[in-house]
């Protein structure tokens, strides 16, 4: 059984979504604003959300369970620039070292 959701029904939807996004958003700014301090066990999470972001975002590019798009140079690239990334913790060294042997390997394959 299909059912058809006209313009009216979608607009309400995403301002719904749009109303809850912005109501989370504030309560965090709301909540902070009431705090004098923020609590040493919420520092010490928060210190880990830039990291869990960027290997959200990166992660997937070059680690994937299916064998047909698998790609060595993204995985060799990626593994070089996290260990350049450990060792220095230096964000553009590992750009860079990331960057470099990803064309270095697809310009001599």
């Amino acid at each position: 059984m299909a059912t058809n959701y006209g313009p009216v029904e979608i607009a309400g939807v995403i301002a719904v979504i749009g109303v809850l996004t912005y109501a989370c958003r504030l309560s965090f700014i709301a909540l902070f604003g009431r705090l004098d301090e923020i609590p040493p066990v919420v520092k010490r999470v928060l210190r880990f959300v830039p990291a869990a972001v960027l290997a959200a975002l990166v992660l997937p590019s070059f680690v994937t369970l299916d064998a047909s798009s698998f790609a060595p140079d993204k995985f060799i690239a990626g593994a070089l620039a996290a260990s350049v990334a450990w060792r220095t913790e230096d964000v553009f060294a590992t750009m860079v070292t990331g960057m470099g042997v990803l064309w270095a390997i697809r310009f001599l394959l």
